[in-house]
């Protein structure tokens, strides 16, 4: 695993809320229920005073959301950049003050180019975003269909926010047949973000892992995995068309529909070997006619 010690990083506040709230419904029977819903609260992220974005988050690690999102964003792509990365609930605000306090280059013109994409929560990338996508190559590690089935099961029981409230999407960067951070979130563009953030911070290489999310892989799951140089993206949802074209274009192996002893591969097929035999399936016996019947 590639980890290098990090020269640097910013003061961080450390304002991560609690993922669910307790509420009582009624069930189908008029019977009264304990349940627990899934945080969701307004974040706007400010640098150097300048707005850039409002996020609708689960709130459990708003300062790597906020890095994350600035890296994934190309908005800032120096770490040694940041100052502080503050955040005060109250004012449902994060501020990132540079050390130069002269905010983001370009800002006007980059503010002009924003793109609304289909994102849960709605997403928020720039033009300039997508122009530097195309400088992205990957080179894909090779891949076991037994590891890929371990590493299926061992994400399916991680998202624990999601077993207790529901309406989350769980996000994961992982080794190998292991997982080593998994975030959940109201948008897996914000679970991936915060995996960013925090990859940012640890000085963590993507070259050799795998991002896992439940969701589907649209065109802005792509970018993001792409910006964190992973090069194999692993989902149990589908893939959009758009998303599909961006991955063969920087060499991006796709796997998505991922359940249990199921995936289909839409991209890289040659790097995943195929170490275990189908099951048998057994010819069921021609269905009798009417006449057979009689």
């Amino acid at each position: 695993m590639n980890v290098a010690a990090p020269a640097y990083k910013p003061y961080m506040s450390n304002e991560g809320l609690d993922p669910a709230h307790g509420v009582t419904a009624i069930n189908e029977y008029g019977e009264s229920q304990n349940v627990h819903v899934p945080g969701e609260i307004p974040l706007t992220i400010r640098v150097d005073g300048m707005e850039v974005v409002t996020l609708m988050t689960l709130g459990t690690q708003p300062e790597a959301l906020t890095l994350g999102y600035i890296r994934n964003q190309k908005l800032i792509e120096d770490i040694n950049t940041v100052k502080s990365v503050v955040v005060d609930w109250d004012r449902e605000l994060v501020d990132v003050e540079t050390h130069t306090g002269e905010g983001i280059s370009d800002w006007q013109e980059k503010m002009k180019r924003r793109i609304i994409t289909s994102g849960c929560g709605q997403g928020t990338i720039f033009s300039c975003t997508v122009d530097k996508l195309y400088e992205v190559q990957l080179t894909p590690p090779a891949l076991k269909q037994s590891s890929l089935y371990r590493l299926i099961k061992n994400v399916s029981q991680l998202n624990d926010v999601y077993r207790v409230s529901g309406a989350v999407h769980g996000c994961g960067l992982c080794a190998g047949e292991q997982s080593l951070m998994h975030i959940e979130d109201v948008g897996r563009h914000n679970a991936a973000d915060a995996i960013a953030g925090r990859m940012w911070l640890e000085n963590l290489s993507g070259d050799d892992k795998i991002f896992y999310t439940t969701g589907r892989l649209t065109s802005e799951i792509v970018m993001k995995t792409a910006f964190m140089s992973i090069p194999v993206l692993l989902s149990r949802s589908g893939v959009t068309q758009m998303g599909l074209e961006l991955a063969r274009e920087i060499g991006m192996t796709i796997i998505a529909r991922a359940k249990g002893k199921h995936f289909l591969i839409y991209n890289g097929a040659e790097h995943v070997e195929l170490d275990e035999k189908p099951p048998v399936r057994r010819t069921p016996p021609p269905t009798k006619g009417m006449k057979d019947l009689t």
